[in-house]
Formats: structure tokens, C-alpha cells, sequence
């Protein structure tokens, strides 16, 4: 069979084609031009370290199918090289495939149901459809599905065909192919040449480098194959064993010498380097790279991919992962075997030579902590605030609560079951229900004394905003750190290299007519017993920030010399010119959501609004939120990297700020050495709609979005900030069972705060214990 005419004929070869295209062009301007690289690294050979594309971009196409391929060659850069795992057909013709286990990562079982066998591999035995039953011939109706059951299997749906290694190889001139063969023995078991293959192959050109963890394998063609081809043996666990040598990975690894004589390179999981303990935090780095460039071996690290758990250590960032192995300043693997090959290339093109001049660049965009560094400490405790200005933050927010003795405290929500450990305290007793705030009980700030809060029995917890994915947050310092008073927060503000801060003032309404306090004139107050009224050096600008118009409102009407934050109602897509009009009497900027910048469907971003180009019309800053590290953060057109996410919204839209839980990665992301000419294909932003687009037409098309809310006027007006009645008068009980500040609740109330609090910890457990 020729290569011309494997993968179907038809539309289906046509849709294919017009996609590779697409595929080109899915990062905004096409390729570009490789970054500009530090002139060594800690590698064997001083050169950049290597970007292997494992099964091409299969993050988010199927494993070695052809878009992966076009695309992994698109998005990063002529240095990168595709990996192919090789499986051999029952009539001896190679093809890319992740996994021996063919219904594991094809539609095999589909097209013939009555397939599954099973067979010895390596000792034990496996049951499923194998490649060695099928001729070539009959896989052509057989199609490349996704693996990994958390990435979207949309893409399955563009009837991708298996794909011979020789196309492979053709596709990747001029870049290089890895060849990766696992099952050797498995095959000559059954009759197949695994040797003979590998060395017709082989002399192409296009394969510099073949793998294998069978020590044997490498021996039946070192010296055979051509000799720029580099052989590389492959570490799995260190437990499990060499089925050619029976030898553990373990034992081998102490005979690098021996390993020199066969191959000239080994790969490793990345815990050989960076070890990970049993509650998933790194330790000190081993010695194996040391070790192995001293045996004149170059190392590569495998197992990298944007969306799984990672040590916790690296704040859910994989840029900052990849970091730690090829920009450490005390070594360099040689390169690094990963899913999603835009973020390996970025991190070694752009980010192991940062620009050190931008460390304290307070220029556009701004980064805005969100509870400070939430991402790592408790929000708003003096630890996340100390992390967010360590890591880089330009401005450092606090959330105004108030107490029942009337102090404002910087807290991240009213609710202290949000943010505390209440439910385990003494204060347990104390909760309430407010309709005006929510529906169901909570133990609110204003249900205790500055003195209750600061207590020792009170704990600060961690938020975790992917937990429903069981994606959790520094776990070991859940509960660290001491809450601030707004003086405080004014205090530790004030003689840090920082732009300015952010107040921002919530449920103010609520306050004043239901409690009798005014919030508005506490944070004027403070401000001013802190000297931000007058300052002179080192100047701090203050924005202060609300959803409620009329906070805002009246503030301008105090003549303050803030900066005026309004924020817009989530999910509009536009904005009339009156609302406009009426923002602008008395905001100098705005905070959108990042969904009403960039609407997804079904997790792809499907159009850009109109939105920031009407707000900049009208003279208005805007700062979007809330950007998160998590990988489950981003749409699938950010491939589960938030730095993804941040140089789109920087280059496309020129935010002028990033609201974001962790400010060390935009930090980062604004110190990167590849900003401006000469811009690497991957750091282009992503074309918006570009994921979509692939899937026009096919039965995975993300529905279309339906029509977003457009602001009007009467969205924006509110009745003017009422003044502050007076403490505990009967508004403070407006709905009647409610008890009045500080005061404990009925035997029915805590009985449903019991329900509440008790009750989703119960759920939480049975739903582990059954996982």
C-alpha cells in the first residue's frame, strides 16, 4: 500500500486535508521564528534541551493521528521531535499506536466486536484487541480515539485514520522522529520482526533517535542502524523489570557504564530526578543527571503532561514544572518527553533566560492579586499576601467585611464557612440566616468580634475552586496564616514595591440598612489614618472596587482622589452606549469576567465579544478575572496552560490587568525573553474559535451560543447609598427568625447549619471512600 493512498478516500480524506491546513495556522500569525537562546544549558551537549512530542500535540488531539502531528510541528518549532510509539500489524507493516492495547486508544472494538483475545505480555496476561491479529488492510475503517478520559473526546469525531510509521516519517521532514518500541519480545513471540522493521525504516533519515526499555532490543541494532541515529534505553518503574534481562530498572540504573556500551542516552520518569513524597511534594533532585552525563549519557524526563496532578509545589503550573528540570541552575536534562510540546518548547525557548529588567515592571498588564497569593495560602491571610508580593503582584487586594463590633477585616467572603474552620469551633453555635446574603445559614463575619476572629481557635482555610474535580491547594498549609484587619492590610501595604492596592467593597447596602454600618465611611477612614490621603514618596495608588454602582457613586461624589473600580455583571457580551455613558460618571475602570470576553461552549472558545473594544471606546481600564492555574481553568483552546491563557488575553486583547490567584505566574509570563520581534510560533496567542472550527459540520460541534446579556442603563442605576440606620434597629431582624448579630440561633437553625456544614462533609467522604 502506498503512502498516498492509506487514510481513506473520499470527503473524508479531503475534510483531513483542509484541516492539517487549519492546523498550520491555529496559533494567531502561523509559525515564526525560534526564540533567542541563552547561549548554554546544563545539558551533555551545552545545546537547548530536546522537545519531544509524545503521539504529536495529544493533550488535545488523539494520540498519533495526524492532526497531533501537524499540529505539534506548528505549534512549537523546527527542533521538535515526534514520538512514535511502534506496534507491528499482523502482516509486519509498523504504525503509530499509544498503547498495545488497541481498544485502549482506537475504535477497534467497534469495527470488529468479536475481537478480543487475549495473550502473555511480559509475564502476565492481558485481555483486548492487539494489532498482531490485524492485517493493515483492515484497519483502514479503524480510527485513533483519545486515551485520557479527562481530555475531550470531540476530536474522535474527525474519523482520524490509524497511521503507518513511514507517513510519520514523511510528515515530519524536515524535523526528526523517536521511534519508541516496547513489546519486542511480545512480537517475536509471535512471529514478527521487530529488528528487521526498525532497520528498514531506519534508513530513511528522518528517525535520529529509537527507545526501548528491553536492554535486548537495543543490543539486536546497535551498530546496524544508521549512525546519527542515537538509541536511548528507557527506564520504567524501578521496581518492575527488564523482560530481556530480568533485571530491575532499579539495579540497571546503578550500571550506567555498562548501559554507555549499548546506547548512548537513557529516559527516565521525571520522579527518577525530582522524587515526590507519599502527599505529593518534591524532594531535593537525586543525582541521577549528574550521573548519567558523567557516564557520558544524555537524560531525558518523560511523563510530562499540562492536565494531571502535579507536586504541589509547582501551584498547578506545568511551564513551572518543566522549569524545574531544564532550567535549574544545577542541571539540565537533555530533554523532555511531553503530551503538550507547545508549553516544553515555550519553557525552554522563552522562560530559562527571563528578563530580569521586568522583575518590579509595574507597567500594563497589571497583575492584581485575588485574596493575595490565594492560590497557595489562605485567602487573605498575611501568608498569601507576603507570597503575592514575593511572587510579584503589582497590586495586593483586600475584601472588606465588617465584624459585629464594627472593624473591617479583609476576608474573601461574608461567610465564614467559606473561609475558616468555624464549624469546629466554640462558634459554632453562632449562625444565622440572612436571605439578603443567602438562603441558607452561615456563620457570618459580623456574627463575631475582631477578637473572636483573630483567636487561636479560629483557623484560616484554604479555597479550593476546582475541588469538584478533586483538584485541592497546598494541603499541608490549608490552615496557615493570621487574617488582617483593613489597617493592618494598609499597613503591610504600605512599604512594599507595589503599584497600589484594591478595596473592595461588597453587600455595603446590606450593611447599612440591616446592620447599621457604613462600610463606605470605615474604608475612607482607614485610609486616611494610614496616610494614603497624603501620601508623597513612593505614592500608592488606591482603587476601590464594587459590583453596587452606588458605592461607587458616592464616592465620587466625596471627591476622592481613588481610582474607581466598577464591576460589570458576569456573563454580558456587550455593552449599550448609554450604560457606557452612565459607567463612565463614575468608574475609571471596570472588572469583566473572563467568559464575557471569550464565551465557550462546551469548553471551546467560540468568538471574541465586542466587549473590551467598547469599554476602551469609552475610555475605561478593564481588568479581567479570574485567572487560575488549575488545568481545568482554561478552555480547551489554552491546552490546559494558564500562561497559554494570559498571552492571549495580553496580545489579543491588551488587557490592562489580570485578576489571578497565583501572581508568579504572570509575573513570569511578563519577564519571558520572547515578547516582541521575532516572536516564536509558540508563543502566538491562540486563534479564538480555531478549536471549533475543526469540529464544524461533525456531530461533536459545540452547540451554538445562545444570545449573551448586552448592559443597559437600567442594569448600571441603582437607588442612591442609603446612610446607616441605626445598630440593631428592627431592620437587623427584617425576616423575622433571624437573630440579630452575635446572637446563637434557634434549636431549629442549628439543627440546619448541623445539615449544612456537617452533611456535604459526610457526601464528600462516602464519594471517596467509594473512588
Amino acid at each position: 500500500m502506498t503512502t498516498s493512498s492509506w487514510g481513506g478516500g473520499g470527503g473524508g480524506g479531503a475534510v483531513r486535508l483542509w484541516c492539517c491546513g487549519f492546523l498550520l495556522m491555529l496559533l494567531s500569525g502561523g509559525g515564526g521564528a525560534a526564540a533567542q537562546r541563552p547561549p548554554a544549558y546544563k545539558t551533555l551537549s551545552g545545546k537547548a534541551p530536546l522537545v519531544i512530542a509524545k503521539g504529536g500535540f495529544s493533550g488535545v488531539f488523539p494520540d498519533s493521528s495526524q492532526n497531533a502531528y501537524v499540529f505539534a510541528l506548528s505549534s512549537t518549532s523546527g527542533d521538535t521531535t515526534l514520538w512514535c510509539d511502534v506496534q507491528l500489524t499482523k502482516d509486519g507493516v509498523g504504525i503509530c499506536l499509544r498503547d498495545l492495547l488497541m481498544n485502549n486508544c482506537t475504535s477497534i472494538n467497534q469495527a470488529y466486536p468479536a475481537g478480543e483475545k487475549a495473550y502473555i505480555v511480559n509475564g502476565q496476561r492481558s485481555k483486548g484487541w492487539f494489532p498482531i491479529d490485524y492485517t493493515i488492510s483492515s484497519l483502514q475503517s479503524v480510527i485513533v480515539t483519545q486515551a485520557i478520559w479527562s481530555r475531550t473526546d470531540k476530536f474522535d469525531f474527525a474519523y482520524l485514520p490509524i497511521l503507518p510509521v513511514i507517513n510519520v516519517t514523511n510528515l515530519a521532514k524536515p524535523s526528526s522522529v523517536w521511534l519508541n518500541i516496547e513489546h519486542d519480545i511480545f512480537y517475536r513471540q509471535h512471529g514478527l520482526n521487530m529488528t528487521k522493521y526498525i532497520l528498514s525504516i531506519s534508513k530513511g533519515g528522518s528517525v535520529q533517535y529509537i527507545s526501548s526499555p528491553e536492554l535486548g532490543f537495543l543490543q539486536s541494532i546497535s551498530g546496524r542502524v544508521n549512525r546519527k541515529t542515537k538509541l536511548v534505553f528507557r527506564f520504567l518503574d524501578a521496581t518492575s523489570s527488564d523482560p530481556s534481562s530480568n533485571q530491575t530498572y532499579g539495579s540497571l540504573l546503578n550500571n550506567l557504564a555498562f548501559i554507555k556500551t549499548v546506547a548512548s542516552g537513557i529516559m527516565v520518569p521525571k520522579e527518577y530526578i525530582l522524587r515526590v513524597t507519599t502527599d505529593n511534594y518534591i524532594q531535593p533532585a537525586t543525582s541521577i543527571v549528574r550521573d548519567a552525563h558523567s557516564a557520558g549519557l544524555e537524560i531525558y524526563a518523560s511523563d510530562f503532561a499540562n492536565d494531571r496532578i502535579i507536586p504541589y509545589n509547582y501551584s498547578y503550573d506545568p511551564l513551572e514544572e518543566y522549569l524545574h528540570f531544564v532550567g535549574s541552575d544545577n542541571f539540565s536534562v537533555d530533554g523532555v518527553l511531553s503530551e503538550y510540546p507547545l508549553t516544553a518548547a515555550a519553557a525552554i525557548g522563552c522562560f530559562t533566560n527571563l528578563n530580569v529588567s521586568s522583575k518590579t515592571d509595574h507597567g500594563s498588564p497589571l497583575i492584581i492579586s485575588h485574596n493575595g497569593a490565594s492560590g497557595d495560602y489562605p485567602d487573605c491571610t498575611d501568608l498569601a499576601y507576603q507570597k503575592a508580593v514575593d511572587d510579584g503582584a503589582d497590586v495586593i487586594d483586600c475584601s472588606i467585611q465588617m465584624t459585629s463590633d464594627g472593624v473591617p477585616v479583609c476576608m474573601s467572603s461574608i461567610n465564614l464557612f467559606e473561609t475558616t474552620n468555624v464549624q469546629r469551633t466554640s462558634f459554632s453555635n453562632r449562625a444565622s440566616i440572612f436571605k439578603d446574603i443567602q438562603p441558607t445559614p452561615g456563620i457570618f463575619t459580623f456574627n463575631l468580634t475582631w477578637a473572636d476572629i483573630s483567636s487561636s481557635d479560629l483557623r484560616p482555610k484554604i479555597s479550593s475552586p476546582e475541588s469538584i474535580y478533586y483538584l485541592v491547594r497546598n494541603p499541608v498549609h490549608k490552615n496557615a496564616g493570621n487574617f488582617f484587619r483593613l489597617s493592618d492590610f494598609l499597613t503591610f501595604a504600605k512599604d512594599k514595591d507595589l503599584s497600589g492596592i484594591m478595596i473592595i467593597i461588597k453587600n455595603a447596602v446590606f450593611m447599612a440598612n440591616s446592620l447599621g454600618f457604613d462600610v463606605v465611611d470605615s474604608v475612607t477612614k482607614a485610609l486616611s489614618d494610614a496616610g494614603y490621603n497624603n501620601q508623597t514618596t513612593k505614592a500608592k495608588e488606591v482603587m476601590i472596587q464594587s459590583e453596587d454602582s452606588a458605592v461607587l457613586v458616592n464616592l465620587k461624589q466625596l471627591e476622592t482622589k481613588y481610582k474607581l473600580v466598577y464591576t460589570l455583571p458576569s456573563t454580558i457580551g456587550d455593552a449599550s452606549a448609554s450604560s457606557l455613558v452612565d459607567v463612565k460618571k463614575f468608574a475609571d475602570a471596570v472588572i469583566v469576567d473572563r467568559e464575557s470576553i471569550f464565551p465557550e461552549s462546551q469548553g471551546f472558545i467560540m468568538k471574541e465579544t465586542n466587549l473590551v473594544k467598547d469599554l476602551r471606546s469609552a475610555g475605561l481600564a478593564i481588568y479581567a478575572q479570574v485567572f487560575r492555574n488549575e488545568f481545568v481553568s482554561p478552555p480547551w483552546d489554552f491546552f490546559s496552560d494558564v500562561t497559554v491563557e494570559i498571552n492571549s488575553y495580553v496580545q489579543l486583547v491588551n488587557i490592562d490587568g489580570i485578576i489571578t490567584d497565583f501572581p508568579k505566574t504572570v509575573r513570569r509570563y511578563k519577564m519571558n525573553s520572547c515578547l516582541g520581534v521575532n516572536m516564536p510560533s509558540y508563543m502566538k496567542p491562540a486563534q479564538i474559535g480555531g478549536l471549533a472550527q475543526l469540529l464544524y459540520g461533525s456531530q461533536a460541534q459545540p452547540p451554538a451560543l445562545a444570545p449573551m446579556p448586552v448592559l443597559n442603563s437600567s442594569d448600571v442605576t441603582e437607588p442612591p447609598f442609603p446612610s446607616a440606620a441605626p445598630k440593631n434597629a428592627p431592620g437587623g431582624a427584617a425576616n423575622g427568625s433571624t437573630p440579630a448579630p452575635g446572637a446563637s440561633p434557634s434549636g431549629s437553625q442549628a439543627a440546619a447549619v448541623m445539615r449544612a456544614g456537617i452533611l456535604p462533609m459526610v457526601t464528600a467522604l462516602f464519594a471517596s471512600l467509594l473512588i
